[in-house]
């Protein structure tokens, strides 16, 4: 089977660095603990005989703040963020280049974006495209079974079918979805009284914001607080509106590839992967991948 496999880079830097994986500074006294965490994690990728990678890109938010920022005052910023991990945004993307891998660096949008992107750029060119990621909002990406997502750390599968059964309601929804129940890692608190079974029985039911209507008779009879959550709704429906803006991922954005083939993953590059793990002071992972290559 001919996969492409897409990663949130952010996501496995912030994994690694609040892990309990032993730290790692480089000779020159830099943390880098979730970098080379990362590097490892996609070297056991790489090293797969069970689940081979051919082709395989990885996104990064380098800043984190996007164009959403403008649109929304208290969506996430790299405030709060440790200044130890943030310094390492640059390095892990050279340490990922260094394995050979495509990387996309984000600065207006975000990686969940040209995650978004590249997988419908290249849908047609793979027998599956698989998302790592566990983020909510990539669920609305998944296609049948030749878009699916996948949560690397519990190992958990979704497909379309997948998502109607744990969301109760298919990925095109899931934007919408989010502008009511809020996403509190994004910064948008979805709109008051609204839960995940209110937001999903009248999505369930209507589909999509504009066509739940203002009239509570009309709700599903399991909706509690029927009446209040549709004045709510009617009251604030254009903030709704902005939150499912903010939840929907860009999908055209320009990369930096243009066919799938530039994707392929043709082995690490000696050179380069060792000149990094000697500035990283990354003895182990060199070891990896001479014991590897014998």
């Amino acid at each position: 089977m001919k996969r492409l496999h897409l990663i949130d880079g952010t996501w496995e830097l912030f994994r690694q660095h609040f892990s309990k994986r032993p730290s790692h500074r480089a000779p020159d006294g830099r943390d880098l603990k979730a970098t080379v965490g990362v590097a490892g994690n996609l070297l056991g990728m790489l090293q797969s005989e069970s689940d081979p990678v051919t082709h395989i890109a990885v996104a990064f938010d380098n800043p984190i703040e996007s164009f959403r920022n403008r649109l929304w005052a208290g969506y996430k910023t790299s405030e709060g963020v440790p200044p130890e991990l943030l310094a390492q945004f640059d390095e892990v993307e050279a340490a990922v280049t260094a394995l050979g891998i495509a990387v996309w660096s984000m600065k207006e949008w975000e990686c969940d974006d040209a995650l978004c992107a590249g997988a419908r750029r290249w849908r047609d060119d793979f027998d599956e495209v698989v998302i790592c990621s566990p983020d909510k909002d990539l669920g609305q990406c998944v296609e049948d079974e030749r878009i699916v997502q996948l949560d690397r750390l519990r190992d958990k599968r979704l497909d379309e079918a997948a998502i109607l059964a744990l969301r109760g309601i298919p990925p095109r929804a899931i934007p919408d979805w989010l502008a009511l129940v809020g996403d509190t890692a994004d910064g948008y608190p979805g709109l008051p009284g609204f839960g995940e079974k209110s937001a999903t029985a009248v999505l369930a039911a209507f589909g999509s914001l504009e066509k739940i209507p203002d009239d509570a008779a009309r709700w599903p009879k399991t909706v509690r607080g029927a009446d209040k959550l549709a004045a709510t709704l009617a009251a604030r429906r254009e903030e709704a509106m902005l939150f499912r803006k903010l939840a929907t991922l860009v999908d055209d954005l320009p990369l930096p590839q243009s066919r799938a083939e530039e994707l392929a993953w043709r082995g690490v590059p000696r050179e380069a992967f060792e000149a990094w793990c000697a500035r990283a002071g990354a003895r182990s992972l060199l070891e990896r991948v001479r014991r590897w290559r014998d």
